[in-house]
Parts: structure tokens; C-alpha cells; sequence
């Protein structure tokens, strides 16, 4: 028989919350545009695409410990001296997070971007494909060193006297 002040198996310990929740997970902002259609794909016979990507991650708190994370993609394609297309992405996620003050910068502008990256890098892919052009598949994002970049250029130089 068990005694009344003995928990029973059936009792479950109090859980500590996730350090790290996705609540959600969505496209913000698409856009893309092939400007010079249908002329700039007879130019790709004869000239190869030139692609510029750029990648940029911002966060932003929604409420109490719950914040935006969005994963920006600017991609253009240029094919001698015309536009081959522009494509905007941004591709956003909720998260709450369950951390240290200290920590949560990291894990927004690090971890969070991490996560989010497969689905961003799929739609690009996609996109580029329907659009008529080579999909676009982009390599894999040194998001650690952004962040270092980042902090970097937010710390004031220290000149020794």
C-alpha cells in the first residue's frame, strides 16, 4: 500500500519548457520577376547566367519570450547586360524561447536561421525553376560567422594609447 505522501508512478515530474520551440513557420514576403522575358532566355544559349545572392537575418520579439525570425534572400541573375530575374524572399518563423538574456541573441540570429534554411533554400530552388531559369540551389550558410560579422561591426575598435 502506498503512502500518502509517496508520489505514484502515475504522477509525472514537472517538465522544464524547451530551451528552443518552433511555433511556426511561414513565407513573409516572394517575389520574383523576369523583367526581359521572353528575350534574355535565347540570350542564356549564348551566355551564362551571372548570380548574386544575398543573405541577411533579422529578429524581432512579438511577446514575453516569443520572437520573429525572419531569413531574408535577395537573388539576381544577370545575362550579359540584361536582367535575368530578381527574386525577395523572406522566410520567417516564430520561436519561444526558454533562455538566459545572454544566450538568446545567439540562438535568434544563429540557431533560429539554421533551422529555417532548408525550407527558404526549397523555395528558391523552385521558384527559380518555374521561372523558366536553372534552379538556384544555395549552398550551406555560415550563419556563425554572420553573427560574428555582426557583433563586430556593432563593438566600437579599441585603439591602444
Amino acid at each position: 500500500m502506498a503512502d500518502a505522501q509517496t508520489p505514484t508512478s502515475t504522477e509525472a515530474p514537472e517538465q522544464a519548457a524547451a530551451p528552443l520551440t518552433i511555433n511556426s513557420q511561414y513565407t513573409k514576403d516572394l517575389s520574383f520577376e523576369v523583367p526581359n522575358a521572353p528575350g534574355v532566355f535565347g540570350d542564356m544559349q549564348k551566355t551564362s547566367p551571372d548570380i548574386n545572392i544575398d543573405i541577411n537575418v533579422s529578429a524581432r520579439l512579438l511577446l514575453d519570450n516569443i520572437y520573429e525570425v525572419s531569413l531574408g534572400v535577395n537573388a539576381s541573375c544577370k545575362v550579359g547586360d540584361h536582367v535575368g530575374f530578381i527574386m525577395e524572399l523572406v522566410y520567417a518563423g516564430a520561436f519561444t524561447l526558454n533562455l538566459p538574456e545572454e544566450h538568446r541573441n545567439a540562438v535568434l540570429l544563429i540557431e533560429c536561421p539554421r533551422l529555417l534554411f532548408p525550407f527558404a533554400r526549397n523555395i528558391i530552388a523552385d521558384v527559380t525553376r518555374d521561372g523558366g531559369f536553372p534552379p538556384v540551389m544555395l549552398g550551406m550558410v555560415d550563419f556563425v560567422a554572420m553573427y560574428q560579422n555582426r557583433v563586430q561591426e556593432q563593438t566600437p575598435a579599441k585603439t591602444e594609447v
